[in-house]
């Protein structure tokens, strides 16, 4: 990826301790995993990214999406957008925030706990989040420009499209998941957020509604 911005961030006003934005407000570092995906997309739809000279492995292997309500605890959500997700049953449910995300979902009981769905133009020539690079290198990237440690960097293919799959422990208390993905000329980020000593309950809601994720309607 040519410039490859230094692992993805490097280009952007970031600092470990929050995300520069032009007010001045300083984001968490939580919040500027979810915020990184803008920035990328932005970086991309400018046209600063160059593919590679080397290809990187193409994953091939159709992995099915997640369609299970885990006992009730996920419910179908469909957007008249063109997306749809597992939701959490219960959970208040917000439309979006201009500038912080699309959809978010938050925990009653513990509003710590939330999941965000955000999109980012990009150039009609992007067509897979594997422009940013091997997701091993693209993690490495993100949880050292947050000051996280990278629990894990998975990749899959379903229905044809790429998702990257990030796992971080935030030295703030925080656990997060974020998936990137990109579709219908938008990269898309989608970002689960709980406090470490409750991830262990949350880990398999949690992957479960990541994996349900698709950016279109079958």
């Amino acid at each position: 990826m040519g410039r490859f911005i230094n692992l993805i961030l490097a280009a952007a006003p970031l600092t470990v301790s929050g995300f520069s934005v032009p007010n001045g407000e300083v984001v968490s570092r939580r919040e500027s995993f979810a915020k990184a995906a803008s920035v990328i997309g932005g970086t991309i739809a400018a046209g600063g990214l160059v593919m590679p000279s080397a290809a990187s492995a193409t994953v091939t292997d159709e992995t099915p999406i997640v369609t299970t309500r885990q006992g009730g605890l996920l419910e179908k959500y469909q957007d008249s957008r063109g997306w749809k997700i597992m939701a959490p049953s219960g959970w208040n449910a917000f439309d979006g925030e201009v500038g912080a995300y699309d959809k978010k979902w938050q925990d009653l009981v513990d509003p710590f706990d939330n999941i965000k769905l955000s999109s980012t133009p990009v150039k009609s020539t992007t067509t897979s989040i594997d422009i940013l690079g091997e997701v091993e290198a693209v993690g490495a990237s993100l949880a050292a420009k947050r000051d996280a440690k990278l629990i894990a960097a998975l990749e899959r293919q379903t229905e044809g499209i790429l998702f990257y799959t990030f796992d971080f422990a935030l030295n703030d208390g925080t656990h997060q998941l974020l998936l990137l993905c990109v579709n219908k000329g938008k990269i898309w980020s989608l970002d689960a957020s709980t406090r470490e000593k409750r991830y262990s309950k949350r880990k398999e809601l949690y992957y479960n509604v990541l994996g349900s994720f698709m950016p279109k309607l079958s």
